[in-house]
């Protein structure tokens, strides 16, 4: 069935005019929709003002008297002022709630040629936000004016998903944009990737709090830096991006680098000071170690980040700091706010687009891209190509990848450890000397974490195996399946546990199924992922 076509658009007061038998040799934009040939409108929807009813009056019966077949349907509108962004939108909102759209048997065309600018914004938007489910209509007159000369007309759908060229240039910018985030490195674990993805969308789209977690060195800072400089490239931004870390701040001194003070207002004030909150109007604030806050410097966060105003210390008048928080922590603030260190309200506010960023240890496979863009990096500050053998990238990366290599400092033991590397290659080449001398001093490193890491981890197995089976157990199989329950409870998912746990054996294998071992041992013993990991 052919579908009936129907357009909507303004008269136009003067476009649209024109008196005695002159006005046919006139290009009319709404009159020439019936003097195609080409083109049946069936129905017009004529839009205009009450001082304006004559000229809808004579418009309709020219239309009608160009194309019999052609309904026009007068819509009088009250609009005081044209130019009235919120008037005119309004009006055509309101109206378009109320029509009877029929998309299954008419196709609706949104006249764009006529009318103030103000309303054919207006068309525009109802018709992208799909108040008014159809195209635009834009109508031009002829190279040469003459009688019965309709011009042309041109049809824009505002469909994106209809342009495949469009579609593959923002898949492209989105791209771009999550690649920024991750400084170009070609990261490889999944997790991750999809994490960064999220991230990419509500950094270019929101200007909410942003809660980041994670351990010390996963880059909390450095992805807080590059999401203000992707808003910024964007012309979203027109701030700075200011960085404090919450555990410098004592005392007074906490309120008033933050939201400033009037002078005199304590010892040592001495001058007005305006505040980092101020600093970092219409830009980012990015609060590191946010659970480090006293309460009452949490509770004037909390109303600024709420209603964009707050007092200077020692100040009687509200200021006000337009920003954008993003707030980091290596702490669980949910343990935090139980035991009363953190309000409920403020991280209530803060965790709206909450996302924990895994260490190093989490993301075995991303560890040689990361290497390769520090090489990249150390090469382009000296000014030398620096390189691994192959024989000593295979060392250092069996290493790297395994358990032994507990990446304390995440990212932080990385760089140094690629710095030294780099600053240590005669020739621009890193050795199996030089990495025998790093892996000692990583190991050396990391004793006590090490040691930390197996207090903490220490697991209780009477919570996850009966009294007597647990007595039945020799003590090497005990020890080892606590070893196994730690490495399950760090580890995201049961292929990532699989993965440490079985990092050397499973390059010897022809079919590699980490999970599908790691759930049979555990089975042997009469536990699952669920049990292991909610126990």
């Amino acid at each position: 069935m052919t579908k009936k076509t129907v357009v909507i658009g303004f008269l136009g007061t003067q476009l649209d005019g024109g008196q005695g038998a002159g006005r046919w040799e006139k290009w009319r934009p709404t009159v020439s929709l019936a003097q195609h040939d080409d083109l049946l409108v069936h129905r017009l929807e004529l839009i205009y003002t009450p001082q304006h009813r004559a000229l809808a009056e004579r418009v309709a019966l020219d239309i009608t008297m160009a194309s019999p077949d052609t309904e026009v349907k007068p819509i009088e509108m009250e609009i005081a002022d044209p130019w009235d962004f919120g008037e005119v939108y309004a009006a055509l909102y309101d109206w378009a709630r109320s029509y009877r759209f029929n998309p299954d048997r008419e196709q609706y065309w949104a006249h764009i040629t006529t009318g103030t600018h103000v309303a054919q914004i207006c068309m525009f938007l109802l018709v992208e936000s799909r108040s008014i489910p159809g195209v635009l209509l834009q109508t031009s007159p002829p190279k040469r004016q003459t009688q019965g000369n309709p011009g042309s007309y041109a049809l824009i759908d505002l469909d994106l998903s209809r342009y495949d060229a469009l579609a593959r240039r923002f898949e492209a910018e989105k791209q771009e944009a999550v690649d920024f985030l991750k400084s170009g490195i070609a990261t490889r674990n999944k997790r991750f990737n999809a994490l960064i993805d999220e991230i990419e969308r509500v950094a270019v789209r929101s200007r909410a709090p942003i809660l980041l977690t994670g351990p010390t060195g996963a880059g909390k800072s450095h992805l807080a830096r590059r999401m203000f400089e992707l808003k910024k490239a964007r012309h979203q931004m027109a701030g700075e991006f200011v960085e404090v870390n919450c555990a410098t701040l004592q005392g007074d001194g906490a309120a008033s680098t933050l939201f400033g003070h009037k002078k005199g207002s304590f010892t040592g004030a001495a001058a007005d000071r305006a505040g980092l909150l101020r600093t970092a109007h219409e830009g980012v604030l990015f609060l590191d170690e946010i659970g480090e806050l006293g309460l009452d410097e949490q509770a004037m966060l909390l109303k600024a980040v709420e209603e964009k105003r707050f007092f200077p210390m020692g100040s009687d008048r509200e200021v006000t700091s337009d920003f954008q928080l993003i707030a980091g922590t290596n702490r669980d603030l949910r343990i935090d706010v139980a035991a009363g260190r953190f309000r409920e309200d403020l991280y209530a506010r803060i965790n709206l687009w909450s996302y924990t960023l895994p260490g190093l240890a989490q993301r075995p496979e991303d560890l040689e891209p990361n290497i390769e863009h520090l090489l990249a990096r150390a090469a382009a500050e000296s000014g030398r190509a620096v390189r691994f053998n192959a024989e000593a990238k295979a060392q250092y990366l069996r290493f790297a990848q395994s358990p032994e290599a507990v990446w304390a400092g995440n990212f932080r033991d990385l760089m140094a450890s690629v710095t030294r590397l780099a600053t240590l290659a005669d020739g621009g080449r890193i050795n199996t000397a030089l990495v025998d001398a790093e892996l000692q001093r990583l190991r050396w490193h990391w004793q006590h974490a090490g040691a930390d890491a197996a207090t903490v981890g220490t697991v209780q197995l009477d919570t996850l195996i009966d009294a007597e089976a647990l007595d039945a157990m020799d003590l090497f199989d005990r020890l080892q399946l606590e070893s196994v329950v730690r490495i399950c409870r760090e580890s995201k998912t049961l292929s990532d546990a699989g993965r440490r746990l079985f990092h050397r054996s499973r390059t010897q294998r022809s079919v590699v199924n980490d999970a599908d071992r790691l759930r049979k041992y555990l089975q042997k013993h009469g536990l699952s992922w669920d049990a292991v990991c909610t126990n």
